[in-house]
């Protein structure tokens, strides 16, 4: 960034606060909104979403080798495998649109296609199970189950496309990983399982609590 740039970037933040009518009770009052969703965000999403997300995300590129990614979810692999396991995966995550990007990210860097990749991104949100029955729940069964078959077939036409506009760069991308000496793990299967099952299900369980009124299903 220029001189110039940043010089711009200090003025621009300078008038904001000089002209800040402090004294406005709007405005005081959605600052004080504003720090207060900022809290609650911190103390309930980071610590029991995102955290918890990263975790996963890094026992992926630790634990999972990357012949068994570019296997099941490579550009290379048979797309109906990798559509299939990719677009339904999300169904055993808690993950919002926040906390699936550290997901994405990781079978991303360990060798999974552009497509099964976005494919992931765009269903897990959509289609994990607390979601699923809270929008059965609320809106009825017919709008969950049109809600769960709508989010797989989209995200299988949007990583489709994603793969077909990008498809020079992603076979580049591949052949670098095929070069790539095949990884030798001496942990015992379990231990992945273990850790893997445990993060999951902290994601999944570490939101719930009781409900506020009597007859609450959530």
């Amino acid at each position: 960034m220029s001189d110039r740039k940043k010089f711009l970037w200090i003025a621009g933040f300078f008038l904001v606060f000089y002209f800040l009518p402090e004294g406005n009770e709007r405005v005081a009052a959605g600052l004080t909104e504003s720090i207060a969703m900022m809290s609650d965000y911190a103390r309930e999403h980071v610590l029991l979403c995102l955290i918890p997300a990263f975790f996963i995300a890094g026992a992926i590129s630790v634990f999972i080798s990357q012949q068994s990614v570019m296997k099941y979810l490579g550009a290379k692999a048979e797309k109906w495998i990798a559509y299939s396991v990719a677009s339904v995966s999300g169904t055993v995550l808690a993950v919002c649109s926040c906390t699936v990007l550290p997901l994405f990210a990781g079978i991303y860097k360990r060798g999974a296609g552009l497509g099964p990749a976005t494919a992931f991104l765009y269903s897990g949100p959509a289609i994990n199970v607390l979601a699923i029955v809270l929008t059965a729940r609320v809106l009825g069964l017919e709008l969950g189950i049109a809600r769960a078959i709508g989010a797989v077939v989209f995200s299988v036409v949007i990583g489709l496309l994603m793969a077909a506009i990008f498809g020079k760069d992603e076979a580049a991308r591949q052949e670098e990983f095929a070069q790539f000496p095949e990884e030798e793990s001496g942990r015992p299967l379990w231990k992945t399982v273990t850790y893997m099952a445990g993060m999951v299900v902290f994601l999944v369980f570490a939101n719930w609590a009781a409900p506020k009124t009597p007859n609450s299903f959530w």
